[in-house]
């Protein structure tokens, strides 16, 4: 130490300034690099994983108010025969029925000659709204603007 105490009593007042100048140059420099830039770094890391836990948040309370939602406008249980409640539901959306085969206790083939799409659809989302889904459809185009329908329907839960 004292080698470098000699050596710097040797310079000159300016030579010592600059040499003063440069090691606090240099001190800030590293308090920089080793401790600000570090926690810089860290708090926007953060940042980012905070904002994403809020967004995650949010997406989760609104699947929740959404299934909350739906448990609360749940459709009442069908009463009686689900292929009875399936041929009331039709008659009141003034389709004829040309077959309605059992499939279970809660599953039916529907079979329609002739019905009007703009009517069908949204006999259909009455249907799945009260509790009776669709299974699988079948649609024909039989050339006079309207369509034969096979429907293979069931209840909800089935």
């Amino acid at each position: 130490m004292s080698g470098w105490r000699a050596w710097f009593d040797g310079r000159s007042l300016r030579e010592k300034r600059l040499i003063l100048v440069m090691l606090a140059l240099l001190a800030l420099t590293l308090v920089w690099l080793v401790v600000i830039r570090p926690i810089s770094d860290a708090l926007a890391s953060e940042r980012g994983r905070h904002a994403d836990a809020v967004i995650r948040l949010g997406e989760t309370r609104a699947a929740v108010a959404a299934l909350r939602g739906l448990e609360r406008d749940r459709p009442a249980p069908l009463t009686g025969r689900f292929a009875d409640a399936v041929r009331a539901r039709a008659a009141d959306a003034g389709f004829a029925l040309a077959t309605l085969d059992e499939d279970g206790s809660n599953r039916v083939r529907v079979s329609i000659a002739s019905a009007r799409p703009a009517v069908l659809v949204p006999w259909l989302a009455r249907l799945e709204a009260a509790g009776i889904l669709v299974d699988g459809a079948t649609l024909t185009n039989n050339g006079d603007q309207t369509v034969g329908v096979q429907l293979v329907l069931k209840g909800r839960g089935a």
